[in-house]
C-alpha cells in the first residue's frame, strides 16, 4: 500500500475479531518500531508483548477500555528512563557513523536551546515523545498489513508496572492493542489546514 493511502485510511479500531496473528507479524511490528528515529539516537522504547488470553485479560483490568481483550496482541509501550544517561555514548556512535559530517551545527550557542539538564518530569516527557514515534510506526505498519490498532493512554500505570514486575526505570507510556478489525469506521472530522498552519514566514 502506498504510504499516503496508509495514512489516509488509518482509523482507531475499537472492535476486533478474535483472531491470532503470527509471530512473524509481531516481529514486523517490532522491527518497524526499532527503525523509528529518536532524539540523539537514544532508542528508549521497550515493549512487553501480551498475546495470551490471561495476559490480555489482566491488562484489561487496569484500563476502562475492556475491548483490548479481543485484540490479537497488546503492546505495552514503555520508555527506559535510563536511556537518557547514554546520550554521550549514542552521540559518539552518530559521530563515528558520520551523521554530522558537513552539517552546520553550533552546539556551543547556549541561547538557542534549553538547558541540557532535565528534571525527572522533563526526562519522562522527552523519552515518551520518542516512544510515541515508535508507536506510530507500528500503527501505520498495522494498516499496511490490513490490521488495526488504537492508542490508549488511560490506564493505571502503577498497577500495570506491578503486574508486569517492571523495573522502576521502565515507564509505561501507551497501551496499543493490534488485531483484525471488526469494524470499518468512517473518517473522523479533521481541521482544515488553515487552522493548523499559524503562519508562513
Amino acid at each position: 500500500m502506498e504510504l499516503s493511502d496508509v495514512i489516509a485510511s488509518r482509523r482507531s479500531i475499537r472492535k476486533f475479531k478474535e483472531e491470532n496473528i503470527s509471530a512473524d507479524t509481531v516481529r514486523l511490528f517490532l522491527d518497524a518500531a526499532r527503525l523509528a528515529p529518536s532524539g540523539s539516537n537514544l532508542q528508549p522504547t521497550r515493549f512487553i508483548v501480551a498475546q495470551s488470553p490471561t495476559a490480555k485479560e489482566a491488562l484489561s483490568r487496569f484500563t476502562p477500555y475492556k475491548f483490548i481483550v479481543k485484540a490479537s496482541v497488546i503492546f505495552v509501550c514503555c520508555a527506559d528512563l535510563t536511556a537518557i544517561t547514554t546520550r554521550d555514548q549514542r552521540i559518539g556512535e552518530l559521530l563515528k557513523e558520520g551523521a554530522f559530517e558537513g552539517v552546520d551545527i553550533d552546539m556551543n550557542d547556549s541561547s538557542t536551546t534549553t538547558s541540557p539538564i532535565m528534571d525527572e518530569g522533563a526526562v519522562k516527557a522527552y523519552l515518551s515523545m520518542n516512544v510515541a514515534i515508535a508507536v506510530e510506526h507500528i500503527v501505520l505498519k498495522a494498516v499496511d498489513l490490513g490490521l488495526g490498532s488504537c492508542w490508549l493512554g488511560r490506564f493505571n500505570r502503577d498497577k500495570i508496572k506491578e503486574y508486569l514486575a517492571l523495573d522502576e526505570s521502565i515507564y509505561p507510556v501507551v497501551l496499543l492493542p493490534v488485531g483484525h478489525p471488526d469494524q470499518s469506521p468512517k473518517a473522523r472530522p479533521r481541521f482544515d489546514l488553515d487552522k493548523l498552519v499559524l503562519k508562513t514566514i
